[in-house]
């Protein structure tokens, strides 16, 4: 297959111009320290100053006390070092984590549960014994010692964490060393990254730096007051985050060759360019940049960001996602099911689940398809002990005698309410749009493949039986979930239609098409959106609430609620299509 490069390249590295605070960042080492020493040493008698430096777990804390060393402080403290030995803190969530390779049960537990009392007390006395000279509290936890002169929030994203578990780093504070990728990201995902985050929700709104650890070597740091000034400012107006990009058993090669990744060996099978979850901004504050996880803003700027209504269903969560799935000269995805809600509130203690949608933008070869719900007449005994016998070895799983196989062509759309099987087939390049948990993929059948490690890929027959939907059979699915659109307006300059989602989903999409411009309609919801047509694509403002802001083809945009009414123009007057999610109301 050959590919198109598009005029308008898709931007890998988007950027968001910040106003007002040029010369705010401090970028490297040196200009951290400098801007840090105008502080502390004003005069040549200012008594003691007490620095905490906050880290969140997977930034490299001997980097962090690198930069501050050259203080000469009079005494460091490691907060890492108050907490509870590595084997207790495990013994602790072991129950949360469950023995599950994948899955475990979101956490409820603080971080101050692994700090005793006496040893942050011990802390305090340390502190107020030095009389004079720079106190240096720096580490995991360092926020519950005390309060400090100078707060510093040392940051990094979700995926450079990731990155590092590749590399060998070890979860925060466990004698499990030695874990593989998957369950180390597992442990992060439902216990670290939970305890952190509630911390750092405590700190940005009054620490005074905001520290960026995210590229090893090249730390940034910026003024709490203009950082926050920045998130202020996203949240009023259309913005993209960070994508990345990552290879995967059954990846493809389109998005390398439409989008101009580069070369790993490999493949790409994931893009996720719409999980504020997981993504990150860069705020570019005068050409100086700060990499922050894009989580950060909803946890300043739930209102604004998701509107009223959704952040009173959904509080600081942000509730749609969108990701492509690349098998274009790939392979099937594996055969899998999402929990229905009550199964993943009662096993893993999350609010809701993930219904989700496959949009096709592209779809080649000699017959695309996607296995959808259960083929009419399928008995569901005979096929949990098909799937058995594969997974224990024996003749591969007939999938195509117990699954709908339909086939599909561009710009079609696939509503996938959570209990229904599924999986996209090869050739095919998709847009996920779903809700935001992710995680909770019950494999059925992988195909009889190993990963990319060499490793059998884990499957989870008992939590996918217990939530296939045996009713969604060829009949029901074809009524329901395939291409369910409407037409919602027409006019010369376009029309807009309604392509989902099924009524069991609390997500509606949109797709807009236009060769002059088109309003679009706003319900109370942010607005999460693609441009699956077209080189190019302008959302303007109703209202001059922020200038125009340019999309390219399949690049994922956010317009939070606060950025107002506006309208998507074509600036070329060629056909262009926008498919928009957004919170039913």
């Amino acid at each position: 297959m050959t590919y198109e490069r598009p005029s308008h390249p898709y931007r890998q590295f988007p950027t968001i111009p910040v106003t007002g605070h040029d010369g705010a960042v401090a970028p490297g080492k040196g200009a951290i320290q400098a801007r840090l020493s105008s502080l502390i040493h004003p005069t040549e008698d200012n008594g003691r100053i007490v620095i905490i430096a906050e880290a969140y777990p997977g930034v490299d804390q001997e980097e962090l006390y690198a930069l501050f060393s050259p203080l000469e402080p009079t005494a460091a403290i490691h907060s890492d070092d108050l907490a509870l030995a590595p084997e207790d803190i495990d013994a602790q969530i072991r129950r949360d984590l469950t023995d599950d390779p994948v899955f475990a049960v979101m956490t409820t537990r603080r971080l101050e549960e692994f700090f005793p009392p006496e040893n942050l007390e011990a802390a305090r006395r340390q502190i107020d014994a030095v009389d004079s000279g720079i106190v240096l509290v720096y580490g995991v936890g360092a926020s519950l010692v005390c309060r400090g002169d100078i707060l510093i929030l040392a940051d990094i994203t979700r995926w450079e964490i990731q990155l590092r578990y590749r590399r060998g780093l070890s979860n925060w504070r466990t004698a499990r060393t030695s874990l593989p990728r998957n369950e180390k990201y597992k442990r992060g995902y439902f216990a670290e990254w939970r305890w952190a985050d509630r911390v750092k929700d405590v700190l940005l709104p009054r620490m005074d730096f905001y520290l960026d650890m995210t590229t090893e070597g090249a730390p940034a740091m910026v003024s709490g007051e203009a950082y926050r000034a920045a998130l202020a400012q996203a949240a009023g107006q259309p913005f993209r985050m960070v994508p990345y990009f990552d290879p995967g058993v059954w990846g493809g090669d389109w998005m390398a060759a439409r989008f101009g990744l580069p070369e790993n060996g490999s493949n790409y099978a994931w893009s996720f360019d719409g999980v504020p979850e997981e993504n990150s901004l860069l705020l570019d504050f005068g050409g100086q940049l700060i990499q922050t996880p894009a989580l950060n803003l909803v946890h300043s700027h739930p209102k604004e960001l998701l509107g009223d209504r959704v952040h009173a269903r959904f509080g600081k969560e942000f509730p749609i996602r969108f990701d492509m799935l690349d098998t274009m000269n790939g392979q099937n995805l594996s055969l899998q099911v999402h929990p229905l809600t009550e199964y993943i509130q009662q096993h893993f203690n999350m609010h809701y689940t993930q219904d989700e949608s496959y949009y096709l933008l592209d779809a080649q070869g000699e017959d695309p398809c996607v296995y959808l719900g259960i083929r009419t007449g399928a008995d569901p005994e005979e096929m949990c002990r098909a799937l058995e016998e594969a997974q224990s070895g024996g003749p591969a799983f007939p999938a195509e005698r117990f699954v709908n196989r339909i086939p599909v062509k561009k710009h079609d759309h696939v509503l996938i309410p959570a209990g229904t099987v599924h999986c996209s087939g090869a050739d095919t390049m998709v847009l996920e749009i779903s809700a935001t948990p992710y995680i909770f993929t019950f494999k059925l059948w992988d195909w009889g493949r190993l990963d990319l490690d060499g490793r059998p890929r884990p499957i989870h027959l008992e939590h996918g039986m217990a939530n296939i939907q045996w009713e969604r059979d060829t009949e029901w699915v074809r009524e329901n979930l395939i291409n369910a659109i409407t037409i919602i307006y027409r006019d010369e300059n376009g029309t807009v239609e309604r392509t989902g989602l099924h009524q069991r989903e609390f997500l509606d999409t949109y797709r807009v098409s236009t060769k002059k411009e088109l309003p679009i309609r706003r319900n109370g919801s942010v607005h999460v959106i693609n441009l699956v047509e077209g080189q190019r694509a302008f959302l303007i403002s109703q209202g001059e609430a922020f200038p125009p802001f340019a999309l390219h083809y399949a690049e994922t945009c956010i317009v939070p609620e606060a950025a107002g009414a506006y309208r998507i123009l074509s600036p070329e007057g060629e056909p262009i299509r926008a498919i928009i999610a957004c919170v039913r109301g």
